[in-house]
């Protein structure tokens, strides 16, 4: 398959403005995102943003970048407006979306969420990880997977939440917001109307279930670090430091 990676980046943070450009270790976090996604060794990597200072800054690095409007309400918007600019042929198959703010993905992640196109039949492949502390699964900020086995490594979704679910014994599983998307089914997904649960819930992915698309979530063994909070800031700090 033919694989683009695209790093959504906007500097408009509620909790954290201007954080693709937080410095880090002497460089940006989006320069850190880009290249985590190269080391991933899937294809192409590109920076699709709204900010000039942050095209400029990735492309300082040695990376691509490319400009989109500001008016985008999610990044799946952002990287579908940046795959026309790229690919306008439509020859990509496969499109990764990599969240500008995990300076400390580990590639083989990325390349995890790949795995579930081994089925004809997925339109959309993301992450999961088990959740192993307590309060994780009370937490309405840690998001669930509820899905049907499929092997010790992979779930079929069925639903996603911010409640604790599914009910009853059993492991329970923290969505990692990682997407990769078969082309036609991002050109379908940014198509759609927000839906009725996507609303309730505020999870995007919502929008392709009830729409009848198929997402699959490979089982990963840890969360990446997502930056979202000066504190978070800080701990990549001290990771990538080292």
């Amino acid at each position: 398959m033919s694989t683009l990676i695209l790093i959504p980046a906007r500097m408009a943070s509620t909790r954290l403005p201007g954080k693709p450009l937080a410095d880090i270790a002497g460089k940006p976090m989006i320069v850190h995102v880009a290249a985590r996604a190269a080391e991933a060794d899937l294809g192409r990597v590109a920076v699709a943003t709204d900010t000039e200072a942050v095209a400029d800054a990735v492309r300082a690095f040695g990376f691509e970048a490319v400009m989109t409007r500001p008016d985008h309400q999610s990044g799946s918007d952002r990287i579908f407006e940046a795959l026309g600019t790229f690919d306008p042929k439509g020859e990509i198959e496969t499109i990764v979306n990599v969240q500008g703010d995990l300076p400390t993905v580990e590639p083989a992640i990325i390349r995890a969420a790949l795995k579930p196109f081994e089925d004809r039949a997925v339109d959309i492949a993301t992450l999961g990880v088990e959740i192993v502390r307590q309060e994780e699964k009370t937490n309405p900020n840690v998001v669930k997977i509820v899905g049907s086995p499929l092997s010790e490594t992979r779930l079929r979704a069925l639903y996603f939440t911010r409640a604790t679910a599914p009910w009853g014994e059993g492991p329970l599983y923290h969505h990692v917001g990682l997407y990769a998307y078969r082309r036609a089914a991002l050109e379908r997904f940014v198509a759609l109307k927000q839906s009725v649960l996507e609303r309730r819930e505020s999870l995007e992915q919502l929008r392709a279930l009830e729409a009848g698309m198929r997402i699959d979530a490979e089982i990963v063994r840890s969360v990446p670090l997502g930056v979202d909070t000066p504190e978070d800031l800080e701990r990549a700090r001290e990771i990538l430091s080292h």
